[in-house]
C-alpha cells in the first residue's frame, strides 16, 4: 500500500485510557471487533476505525474478566482465539497503559536534548501510544516498535501505518545493534525473566533486561528514556546499575508518585523515568548512582534520589506491600503531575 494512502493516528485526547472497568472492557471489545473486520477484509483501517482502535487499553487491571464467574467471560472467550485469550489473560498482570502526561514529559525532555530526526525505537510498544503522541518537531523520526502481544501489536500496525512494528517478543526481534538514535517507552515490570542467550548470564528481571538490551540497540551518544520499576534504581544489588553505568551516563532520573498509573491502570506502583546516554565504549566506573544511600528519614534508596530530592515527585515512606515492608513514593496532597 503506497505511503500516500497510509494514515497515522494522532492522539489528541489527553484522557485516553481513563474510565471505569466497564468502559475499558467495552472499548477493548469494540477495538478487537474492528481489528478482526479490517483484517478479514485485508485492508488498512480508516481514520474512523482508528478512533475505535485507539481506545484499546489492554487488560492490565481487568483480570477479573477472565474469571469463569464473570458476566463477560463467555463473550471474551468467544471473541479471541485460544492463543490470544491466553496472552490477554497473562498480560492482565504486566500490561499497564502509559498516561499521556508521562509521554508528553519524556518527549519534552528529548526535544530539549535536540532530538528532531533519526531512528526511534519503542520496545514493548503496546498499541503505540508513544507513536501517537510524537510531537510535530519530531515528525522526521522513523519509528520502530516491538510488541509481544498479538492483538496490541496488530492494532499498533493499523494505527501507525507508516511505522515498522514487529509483533514478537523483544528477545526474538531482529534489530541491528547501534542503529537507533533514541529509545522511549514504558517497559514491562515484574519478577519475570526473559530467555535470551545473549544476556542470560546476567539473570536480569524483565525491566532490567529491556534496559540492558536496548543499550546495545542505540548508537553511541543516543539516549534511552524509559519508565521502569523503582527496583532498577533501588534494589540492594548494584550489579544491574554497574552494568548500565559502564555503558551509559545517567543524565537524570525522575521518581514518579505511586498514583501515576492509578487512573489509567488502576494500580499503585512506584516507578522511575530514567534518561541514559550511551557511551562510545565500556568504561570501568562506579558513579554514586550505582549505590544506595539513606535519606534523612532512614529510608534506603538510590543515592541519586537522596542527593536530588527535587527529582522525587512525592514523599518517600515505608508501607506494607505484598512483598513485605517497602519504600513507596506517596504524592503530596493537591499536586498536579503534569506541572511537576
Amino acid at each position: 500500500i503506497p505511503a500516500q494512502r497510509r494514515h497515522d493516528f494522532r492522539i489528541t485526547d489527553r484522557t485516553l485510557g481513563v474510565g471505569s472497568k466497564a468502559e475499558k472492557y467495552a472499548g477493548n471489545v469494540a477495538a478487537i471487533r474492528t481489528l478482526q473486520r479490517v483484517e478479514q477484509e485485508n485492508r488498512l483501517a480508516t481514520p474512523e476505525e482508528q478512533e475505535t482502535l485507539s481506545r484499546y487499553v489492554g487488560w492490565g487491571g481487568l483480570a477479573d474478566c477472565f474469571d469463569e464467574k464473570h458476566s463477560r467471560y463467555a463473550e471474551l472467550k468467544a471473541l479471541l482465539t485460544e492463543e490470544e485469550y491466553a496472552a490477554a489473560r497473562a498480560s492482565s498482570l504486566t500490561a499497564f497503559y502509559t498516561p499521556p502526561v508521562l509521554i508528553d514529559a519524556i518527549y519534552q525532555a528529548l526535544a530539549q536534548m535536540g532530538l528532531e530526526s533519526g531512528n526511534l525505537l519503542e520496545p514493548a510498544c503496546g498499541v503505540g501510544n508513544f507513536m501517537g503522541m510524537l510531537p510535530d518537531s519530531m515528525r522526521d523520526c522513523k519509528v520502530y516498535g516491538v510488541e509481544l502481544d498479538s492483538i496490541s501489536g496488530r492494532i499498533a500496525r493499523q494505527l501507525y501505518q507508516n511505522s515498522r512494528i514487529a509483533v514478537t517478543g523483544y528477545e526474538k526481534a531482529e534489530i541491528p545493534d547501534s542503529f537507533f538514535d533514541a529509545a522511549v517507552g514504558n517497559v514491562p515490570f515484574g519478577n519475570i525473566k526473559v530467555v535470551d542467550r545473549r544476556y542470560d548470564k546476567h539473570h536480569w528481571l524483565i525491566h532490567d533486561y529491556f534496559l540492558g538490551k536496548t543499550l546495545d540497540k542505540i548508537r553511541p551518544g543516543g539516549v534511552i528514556a524509559f519508565i521502569t520499576s523503582k527496583g532498577t534504581m533501588d534494589k540492594e544489588s548494584p550489579a544491574v546499575r554497574k552494568y548500565l553505568a559502564q555503558r551509559a551516563d545517567l543524565i537524570g532520573a525522575i521518581r514518579l508518585p505511586n498514583t501515576a498509573f492509578k487512573a489509567s491502570a488502576g494500580t499503585d506502583v512506584t516507578s522511575d523515568i530514567l534518561f541514559l546516554q550511551k557511551r562510545d565504549r565500556i568504561v570501568d566506573i562506579e558513579p554514586d548512582w550505582v549505590h544506595l544511600d539513606t535519606d534523612e528519614n532512614g529510608i534506603r534508596m538510590n543515592s541519586y534520589f537522596v542527593r536530588h530530592p527535587e527529582m522525587v515527585l512525592g514523599e518517600m515512606v515505608m508501607e506494607s506491600t505484598q512483598y513485605g515492608m517497602d519504600s513507596v513514593c506517596r504524592p503530596h496532597e493537591g499536586d498536579d503531575l503534569a506541572t511537576l
